[in-house]
């Protein structure tokens, strides 16, 4: 098979980090050297009891790596057998230095067990992968993007994933991607503690700075912008066409349903659409039908827009206080079995736009002759 640039390598490094902070989670404690010899954990007996949530875990996590690996290896030229032996191989080797990094962290407990069912997750995911590939699924995919998509838009897609994700942690304001700005003096204070530097944020407290709610139009305004981001992201890279038409109500049934479910797993069923206050609603249809007004734009002139978009959608986000909910939902996520999973989100959430931001400043500054 020739070698073709896809979306497949960068979901790729983006799972083996999140694979990374669920293993690692919470990062804190670490000791100088490990309380026991390095990879003594292999020769200990089978844990007893193990919970069916760690199970699960333990052996879905590492089923999308393996897939992405061996679609990958495949997508690159190599042969079906020598993928699966690299992509078993490697994720043996990934889960064997993820479980010794955890003999580091007091909080966590290295198990053969779990690097059974990791090396397990791999070999499924890549026997499904192979599966797909002997179907065809893969040239049809490629069939479909090449009619939807122009070349060298993988990066807009991966990020269009990344999207929803970002959604399922509770943002301030529905929508609201991107509140990394808000902790930046906290994270600096935790930084500089002790160190020479520290005197530069005396002056600072934790939650001194308070901020007043927003106004409802500017509330209306942030959802919309949240709403226009994405799509103007997908326009940088779509062809033109009946198929543009179809991005906008997509990615906004796609930011519906992840806005959504975020709050189901927040406040529960009963409260599931409690999101859609008397300014978020209009804001969202509006947002829906600017998005519509601007598939006509040329490629370039969405991503420059786009660059236009995401910096006021900032900018707005940065201003807004957290809702009277805000602090039990965190505390939900952090106290339930999500405790390893919740700042995945969180993270996907605080650096989309930002990420997304330097990728529409690269598609403005390259001609891919096609305007």
């Amino acid at each position: 098979m020739p070698t073709r640039r896809s979306s497949l390598a960068p979901l790729l490094w983006v799972w083996i980090a999140l694979i990374g902070y669920a293993s690692l989670y919470p990062f804190s404690g670490w000791r100088a050297g490990p309380p026991s010899p390095a990879l003594h954990w292999l020769v200990l007996p089978w844990p007893q009891g193990s919970v069916r949530f760690d199970v699960a875990a333990n052996l879905l996590g590492y089923l999308p790596f393996g897939a992405l690996l061996y679609a990958a290896l495949l997508r690159n030229g190599s042969s079906p057998v020598r993928a699966l032996c690299v992509t078993l191989g490697a994720g043996a080797l990934l889960s064997l230095a993820m479980e010794e990094l955890q003999n580091f962290l007091p909080q966590r407990v290295p198990s053969r067990l779990d690097w059974a069912l990791n090396m397990l997750g791999t070999g499924v995911g890549a026997g499904v992968a192979m599966a797909l590939h002997r179907a065809g699924a893969v040239q049809r995919w490629q069939a479909v993007r090449d009619r939807w998509f122009v070349e060298h838009s993988g990066g807009a897609l991966v990020l269009l994933l990344l999207w929803p994700i970002g959604l399922l942690f509770p943002p301030p304001l529905p929508l609201g991607l991107g509140q990394a700005i808000a902790y930046v003096p906290e994270w600096l204070a935790e930084v500089l503690a002790d160190t020479a530097w520290a005197s530069w944020l005396a002056d600072w407290e934790p939650g001194a700075l308070t901020l007043d709610p927003l106004s409802a139009a500017a509330e209306g305004m942030a959802v919309m912008l949240g709403l226009l981001a994405p799509c103007l992201l997908a326009f940088s890279v779509a062809r033109t066409g009946l198929r543009r038409w179809l991005l906008a109500p997509g990615i906004a049934a796609l930011g519906f349903a992840a806005t959504t479910l975020s709050t189901v797993l927040n406040f529960g069923p009963e409260h599931a659409l409690s999101w859609r206050t008397a300014a978020v609603g209009p804001a969202f249809l509006g947002g829906l039908a600017l998005g519509a007004l601007l598939v006509v734009l040329p490629r370039r002139a969405c991503a420059g827009l786009g660059l236009v978009v995401l910096t006021a959608l900032i900018a707005l986000v940065a201003q807004a206080p957290a809702d009277p909910y805000y602090a039990q939902s965190l505390h939900a996520w952090e106290q339930g079995r999500f405790i390893r999973f919740h700042g995945v989100a969180q993270w996907v959430g605080w650096l989309w736009p930002y990420v997304t931001l330097v990728y529409l400043l690269v598609r403005v500054a390259q001609h891919d002759g096609s305007e």
